[in-house]
């Protein structure tokens, strides 16, 4: 018990740290100062688009400006996919079920994205001879819509189940989410600061949210065994791998072309909300069966 209490001492300063980054980006001041400074984005890029299809900024700069008024559009919605993408990393340190709910909340947005980047293939004026990037546009609305509603669901079906009695290792498990989440918010700092150089070098794009979401399925392995290591019981580790299987099918949707990216998207779910009511209906009824008899 003295070492157990000893490594949560040593680990207390980092887990501090990664509050004190939760409480920061979750205030309410913070989220508005953000919603300001993506607006402000928004109209500066138009502006900025503007001067550029009017041959007014200098040559490096109109290097990497469009010359398409809708890929500011994108940027903005990109900005938002970031916040949430944020948002989903801050909430591994809470249930796993919460941190689910938040990766369907992202799944809909990158559809919406979607949805907007086929766009920036339209000319200006709005001129359509190619049904195709309507068809894109909607299919992609549809699915984020379908994710919104399952969603619902989603929030009415999912109870609290806690596998874990001890104090001690209910905190030692908080504080293992803590510190592998801190890990991820630095990576997503880091790789967030080298794309946006080599962007301001060479203009090109970098995959950033393709390279977060491979880091997160590593990320999404690391959970299944730590939670195996504290919640070794059948129900809880079907039940955590079987969401975690949602989720790397919603993110590998990601790296699939239209129609696929599409189906996988919605198939995880509803694959999903299946896990989710089933571990509900028949999770008491297992919990009791595994309990010794006096």
């Amino acid at each position: 018990a003295d070492t157990e209490f000893a490594m949560i001492e040593r680990c207390e300063p980092l887990t501090n740290i990664f509050d004190c980054i939760h409480h920061f980006w979750e205030h309410p001041r913070t989220q508005k100062i953000l919603a300001v400074l993506i607006l402000l984005t928004y109209l500066l890029a138009l502006a900025g688009i503007e001067a550029n299809r009017e041959g007014l900024l200098p040559e490096w700069m109109a290097r990497l400006t469009p010359t398409s008024h809708f890929q500011a559009i994108q940027l903005a919605f990109t900005l938002i996919l970031g916040m949430e993408l944020m948002e989903l990393i801050l909430s591994i340190s809470g249930s796993l079920s919460k941190s689910l709910g938040k990766q369907f909340e992202v799944m809909a947005l990158i559809l919406l994205r979607d949805a907007f980047k086929q766009l920036s293939h339209l000319p200006e004026p709005v001129s359509i001879t190619d049904p195709q990037p309507l068809l894109l546009i909607a299919s992609s609305g549809a699915g984020a819509l379908i994710i919104f509603i399952c969603l619902g669901f989603y929030h009415r079906l999912r109870a609290h189940q806690n596998y874990i009695s001890d104090p001690l290792e209910q905190m030692r498990y908080v504080m293992s989410k803590k510190l592998m989440a801190l890990g991820l918010v630095l990576l997503f700092a880091g790789i967030a600061l080298r794309d946006a150089v080599i962007f301001f070098h060479s203009g090109e794009d970098s995959a950033f949210f393709e390279t977060i979401y491979t880091v997160l399925i590593f990320a999404d392995i690391a959970l299944v065994l730590i939670s195996q290591r504290f919640m070794p019981s059948f129900h809880a580790v079907f039940r955590n791998s079987a969401f975690v299987i949602g989720t790397l099918l919603m993110r590998l949707s990601l790296s699939t072309p239209w129609p696929w990216n599409f189906a996988a998207s919605i198939f995880a779910a509803l694959y999903v909300l299946g896990v989710t009511w089933a571990t509900t209906c028949f999770g008491s009824t297992h919990m009791k069966r595994t309990v010794p008899r006096a």
